[in-house]
């Protein structure tokens, strides 16, 4: 008899297993963080609207000589510290901003600067036979203090085309 309640309860603990397996009982639930990729659409808004607002900043400087691209789209690195003569930084060879830096090397140069662009023996990206740098610590310093005197949390000096 007790061979028969041992062998009972083990048959028992069998099919509540198998009942439990099949209707996923017990089974860990997908994340859901794992069915989205990319940002929401929300976010996709807010960028488009900070894109359009860049837009609007580029051409005001634009149209104040303030803001002269040597790469295509918005360089928002120019646009939120006051405006960069890129152009003018590739011609005196002292460097160039971080985002036209990334946007020669990316291949999105302006014909204007496109012409003048070649690649030396090191694989270094030149500019009519000078190599193109990045703007020195101290410039990037003086842009990123204009930045925040822009947005209100820093001094209110601007740097001149020759720091």
């Amino acid at each position: 008899m007790r061979w028969a309640f041992i062998g009972l309860g083990a048959c028992s603990l069998m099919a509540v297993g198998y009942f439990m397996g099949t209707h996923g009982i017990g089974h860990p639930r997908p994340l859901q963080a794992q069915d989205q990729f990319g940002p929401t659409e929300e976010t996709v808004t807010k960028v488009q609207e900070s894109l359009e607002s860049l837009k609007t900043a580029m051409n005001q400087l634009s149209s104040e000589q303030l803001y002269q691209p040597a790469t295509s789209g918005i360089n928002a690195f120019a646009i939120t510290v006051g405006g960069v003569d890129a152009i003018g930084d590739l011609e005196s060879g002292r460097g160039v901003d971080p985002e036209t830096y990334a946007g020669l090397y990316a291949g999105l140069a302006t014909e204007e600067v496109a012409e003048h662009l070649a690649t030396n023996e090191n694989g270094q990206l030149t500019y009519k036979d000078k190599v193109i740098r990045m703007y020195p610590i101290s410039r990037l310093k003086k842009v990123f203090e204009a930045r925040m005197a822009l947005a209100g949390q820093g001094s209110s000096t601007f740097p001149t085309s020759d720091n």
